[in-house]
């Protein structure tokens, strides 16, 4: 179910662009005017495979996670979406490319719908903006050749490792077999992996 989100003050977008980007409240409140904020409901698909994409969805509450079907039906977890994080199938909304992707709320979410047309007007009115707009894409892109040499050459444990790092406080939120999909391992080798990191971390008194 899709709801319509009703604003009575500054909502988490706006927060986010004057704390991470450095950007003025009144600079900030002109950029998102008129921006459109939506309610979902856990479960609910925000973007199916073959859709066009035609924003990125910026959580300002809840969980969303992207994920494929290979030709099997088999899920692969892409990206997981908390508070104050972008999610959007680039593809699909930078080339109007069939989106190969799906995104779903994990749980019951917030968003702020940003499409492109925002974010060239954004650069062209704030400086303090288009910096952090570029510096933003390189930190994805940064994370996404992470991720895949990690998906390549690191073990299980690492690449369990790494996931702690990236969300740390996810784990409690999301379902173990998600995670095990998102690190390309079996849930039963993500089991062992957690086992194995208890044990040794483990010192009796």
């Amino acid at each position: 179910m899709i709801t319509e989100k009703k604003e009575t003050e500054p909502f988490g977008f706006l927060s986010y662009l004057i704390k991470t980007a450095g950007l003025a409240e009144d600079e900030g409140a002109l950029i998102v005017a008129g921006l459109k904020h939506l309610k979902f409901l856990k479960g609910d698909v925000l973007l199916k495979s073959g859709d066009l994409c035609q924003h990125s969805f910026f959580v300002e509450k809840g969980l969303l996670r992207s994920y494929m079907l290979d030709e099997s039906g088999k899920e692969h977890v892409i990206q997981f979406a908390p508070e104050n994080w972008f999610i959007v199938d680039r593809s699909s909304v930078y080339f109007n490319d069939p989106s190969e992707s799906y995104i779903e709320a994990i749980e019951d979410t917030e968003v702020v719908l940003v499409r492109e047309d925002f974010l060239c007007k954004a650069n062209e009115t704030s400086s303090v903006f288009s910096k952090f707009n570029e510096k933003l894409l390189h930190n994805h892109i940064r994370q996404m050749q992470k991720r895949i040499n990690l998906l390549l050459g690191a073990t299980a444990e690492k690449r369990y490792l790494s996931f702690i790092e990236m969300y740390p406080d996810l784990l409690l939120r999301v379902p173990q077999w998600m995670i095990a999909s998102y690190l390309g391992i079996t849930p039963e080798s993500l089991s062992r992996v957690r086992k194995e990191l208890a044990h040794r971390n483990f010192k009796p008194s």
